[in-house]
């Protein structure tokens, strides 16, 4: 059966999501550590500690939203995905409020508040955002609209991105305070992300809802299923070494731009160039892998980006204007990449299904979006450790060993692990658009079957019960209703 077209409407609404999803997330990414330190005034190790044990509840969080989605009996007239983003998006907002809320209580009282309303906004944050990760998946089975959605998302969560990092520190600076500047400007930010998800909530569809009924141990048969997912666990490799490449960068690239290109500024120019480089991959993602491909797109980009990094490694990484343009086309490609990363989720959903009998959605993105974790988590832990290595002391001028040290994390080490993510994905990856579609065909071939069987079991029973009911009347039996 062929799915039904994504107009361009669907598409805009669902990347309203993620720019709902990233005005809040970015904002406490950016800024939380800081308004920890500066304004609520608990240590920075403290603040850092906070970070460190929310992502191991992020990861537990994840997956019980992805396993408890999928184990729903009952599916609202809503959807299975839907309403999680209608219910939980203000306690979102509230949640996110409340992180930059400065209460007068003692340094050990702010900061267990600070522990515990940062993991409160994280857990709602996964009930939000684990379901509408999956939504994509139950809105179309086209590859090219898939892609599309992920384009979208991608660059709604760039323009968040870009917008808290533009934005924010120059509102906080407008009020009286910084206490009063942060609460203000937040607020803000949560009711545009609340609003932001409203209209993506109000604007998408689900087509695609598996009505089959939840037998007991379904969730542990889904979970050994994604173990043995072939495909997902290729694309887990990928996206570890590549997504955490880009995550390396951006952890090293303030002590780059101050102790290599001594611009420490460049910071706010490099973050806008790095969002507009993701319009090629917004407008011309969807014809390519019509024309080649996701796994050609995928590779391809991947090779582009390590040749850029290379070319600023080697020849122009030390000038500014050559490094921003290297540097601005290397992110073009790794927004080819990214771009279609989310696709392939939503590919690895129907292997799964065809695999294992059961569809899955919530458990497969929830434990994609658990290995994109772990990417970040690696990606923050290399920078300091390489630092320490090379003999980084803070505020001094840098000898050449570190400089060569900060090159190589910012430049070699992501070139380094972004070609071994493309061997795994070229020689590992047998998910191709094609196969795709064969599984697509041969799960309506399977539901097909199923609906015919289930009608010719009713018409049986009709039947049956036909008979015995001619039966009794020919015996002269008839039954009268208790008065």
């Amino acid at each position: 059966m062929k799915s039904e077209k994504l107009k361009m409407g669907e598409k805009v609404a669902y990347g309203l999501g993620d720019l709902g999803n990233g005005l809040m997330f970015q904002f406490a990414q950016l800024f939380l550590l800081k308004f920890y330190t500066d304004v609520l005034q608990i240590p920075a190790y403290w603040g850092g500690l906070i970070f460190l044990i929310a992502k191991f509840f992020d990861a537990f969080v994840d997956t019980s939203v992805g396993a408890f989605g999928d184990s729903r009996k009952h599916i609202s007239k809503r959807g299975k995905f839907r309403p999680y983003i209608l219910y939980g998006l203000l306690f979102l907002g509230i949640a996110t409020v409340a992180c930059f809320i400065t209460p007068n209580f003692s340094e050990t009282g702010r900061i267990v508040y600070a522990f515990v309303t940062y993991n409160i906004m994280g857990f709602f944050y996964s009930v939000v955002n684990i379901p509408y990760g999956s939504l994509a998946a139950a809105m179309t089975m086209d590859s090219g609209d898939r892609t599309s959605l992920a384009a979208a998302r991608n660059l709604t969560g760039q323009m968040a991105a870009l917008l808290t990092g533009a934005v924010v520190i120059p509102m906080v600076a407008i009020f009286a305070t910084p206490k009063i500047g942060y609460i203000s400007t937040v607020a803000l930010f949560a009711a545009a992300g609340v609003i932001s998800q409203i209209l993506c909530y109000t604007g998408t569809h689900e087509r695609i809802i598996d009505h089959t009924p939840r037998k007991k141990g379904d969730g542990v048969k889904s979970i050994k299923g994604l173990l043995t997912n072939r495909p997902f666990i290729i694309l887990s490799i990928f996206t570890i070494l590549s997504v955490g490449s880009m995550f390396l960068k951006m952890g090293i690239q303030l002590y780059y731009f101050q102790y290599v290109l001594g611009q420490v500024g460049l910071v706010s120019l490099v973050s806008l160039l790095s969002a507009l480089s993701i319009i090629p991959a917004v407008i011309f993602a969807t014809p390519l892998v019509k024309k080649i491909g996701k796994k050609n797109v995928a590779i391809y980009a991947t090779i582009g980006f390590i040749i850029a990094e290379l070319v600023n490694f080697f020849v122009t990484g030390r000038q500014v204007v050559p490094y921003l343009v290297v540097n601005t086309i290397s992110y073009m490609f790794l927004g080819f990449s990214g771009t279609v990363a989310f696709a392939f989720v939503n590919d690895v959903i129907e292997y799964g299904q065809l695999q294992t009998g059961i569809r899955s959605e919530g458990i497969i993105y929830s434990g994609y979006s658990f290995v994109r974790k772990i990417a970040q988590g690696v990606a923050g832990f290399i920078p300091g450790l390489a630092l320490t290595m090379t003999g980084y002391v803070a505020n001094q001028q840098q000898s050449a060993s570190t400089i060569s040290g900060i090159s190589a994390v910012y430049f070699l080490i992501p070139a380094i692990a972004s070609a071994i993510s493309c061997l795994v994905f070229y020689f590992g990856y047998d998910l191709t658009d094609e196969k795709h579609d064969a599984i697509v065909k041969e799960l309506e071939e399977q539901k097909a079957v199923q609906k015919m069987d289930e009608e010719s079991d009713n018409s049986e029973g009709n039947v049956i019960l036909g008979s015995l009911e001619a039966e009794t009347t020919d015996a002269g039996v008839i039954n009268h209703p208790q008065g």
